[in-house]
């Protein structure tokens, strides 16, 4: 009983000596096979598209324009609409892109239009005749069909593209103003305007300002004479794109 007693402080002795090599093993160990740091990931999505609003700022100018016609003060003009676009290639560099949009453009220029919507008459304004206004307006629903390419990535809105297409037009509404000290002739509906219109266009630039250029490749009217020749002029128009989204 004796020894017993004796011996139990060295029991406990030995007993937290024990304890503090367990706790440092068990540190160790724990240092050793700590679970390893968990980075987050991010979610690419690889089926993003690009450039599906746009909106447009154009100078308007004209083509095959008649003897003795000119162009005065500034014609300006401007588009928006919605392009769906449907990537064809696995990086998504590569697509092709419809989808409806309107378009405005205004001609100032010295072709007076005079007469009624249903017969109207054209004549070149003589240098000697005070006129204030003098142009023609059309407002059109606009179905383009484009082919794009571009260096775009899922992580970055900014890159380079060159997109090229054509784009069908009708026209909803078209306006003549010719006011000059003889009085005001307004003309609304005019017959011989097109009213099926198409042309050419390109867009090319980096982020999202980029330059345009459209082109008509049929004729602004359809059945519309002066001095006994046809008038042929076609839509010149070139300008600022903005993209987005």
């Amino acid at each position: 009983m004796q020894n017993f007693i004796l011996s139990k402080p060295e029991n406990k002795m030995r007993l937290f000596l024990n304890c503090i090599l367990l706790l440092f093993f068990s540190s160790l160990y724990s240092q050793e096979f700590a679970a390893p740091e968990l980075t987050p990931l991010i979610k690419i999505d690889s089926l993003y598209r690009e450039d599906q609003f746009y909106v447009a700022i154009t100078y308007n100018t004209l083509s095959n324009k008649p003897s003795g016609l000119k162009q005065n003060k500034f014609s300006g003009g401007f588009s928006g609409g919605f392009l769906r676009d449907m990537p064809i290639n696995k990086s998504r560099t590569i697509a092709i892109a419809s989808g409806i949009g309107l378009t405005y453009t205004n001609y100032n220029e010295n072709l007076a239009i005079t007469g009624t919507a249903q017969s109207a008459n054209y004549t070149i304004i003589e240098p000697d005749v005070k006129y204030s206004k003098n142009k023609f307006s059309h407002l059109s629903f606009d179905v383009p069909i484009e082919f794009r390419w571009r260096t775009s990535t899922f992580e970055s809105h900014k890159f380079w593209r060159i997109y090229t297409g054509v784009k069908f037009s009708y026209l909803l509404y078209d306006k003549s103003v010719f006011n000059s000290e003889n009085g005001k002739i307004e003309i609304k509906g005019n017959n011989d305007f097109n009213k099926f219109q198409y042309g050419a266009y390109v867009s090319s630039g980096y982020n999202t300002i980029n330059l345009y250029l459209y082109y008509g490749l049929n004729p602004l009217f359809q059945s519309a004479f002066i001095n006994g020749e046809t008038i042929k002029m076609r839509s010149l128009n070139f300008g600022l794109i903005f993209y987005i989204l």
